[in-house]
């Protein structure tokens, strides 16, 4: 999607009543990036939830989506990153991929 495909999307969201926007499924080849997070939380203000999901694969990733106004992070490598955060070192299996 374009930026202005994405301010129109969450413009609609936000006036049909929604608790959230997401970034994406995680399916696509690409995934949340703290830029779409920041532009889809300035156009949705304090009022809604901001939801990264798609290629948080890293505590610094996860870092960066609520540095840029995430409010849910979605992650499949969310055991890696809890091991991350616990200063352990992270399983060496890559993370799931759906």
């Amino acid at each position: 999607m374009t930026d202005d495909e994405k301010v129109t999307a969450c413009t609609l969201a936000k006036a049909a009543g929604a608790d959230y926007v997401k970034t994406s499924t995680g399916f696509a080849s690409g995934g949340a990036t703290a830029a779409d997070v920041a532009l889809m939380r300035r156009v949705v203000g304090s009022d809604m939830g901001v939801k990264a999901a798609g290629g948080v694969r890293d505590l610094e990733g996860m870092k960066a989506m609520i540095a840029a106004g995430a409010s849910r992070v979605g992650a499949s490598a969310g055991v890696r990153i809890v091991q991350q955060a616990r200063g352990e070192q992270p399983d060496a299996r890559p993370a799931a991929r759906y």
